[in-house]
């Protein structure tokens, strides 16, 4: 099986967080810790992986919804 790294954040909660929503649409992903952290409390870098086959999938599930244009007529 084939892992990708779909995005990096300074926050492993972050992370965490976008994995659970691809969890709860059945997209398994994992967590990658991507070094210590300087203190206690101190957020370390992380990264989400998913499997290559669900790369584009979950890229629509994270990506932000576009904004509509509200015109007045």
């Amino acid at each position: 099986m084939t892992w990708i790294t779909l995005k990096t954040t300074g926050n492993f909660w972050e992370a965490e967080l976008m994995q659970q929503m691809l969890a709860a649409h059945e997209i398994p992903a994992r967590v990658i810790r991507q070094g210590v952290p300087v203190h206690f409390g101190c957020a370390a870098p992380a990264a989400l992986q998913v499997r290559l086959q669900d790369q584009w999938t979950a890229l629509l599930l994270l990506s932000p919804l576009e904004e509509r244009d509200e015109q007045i007529t």
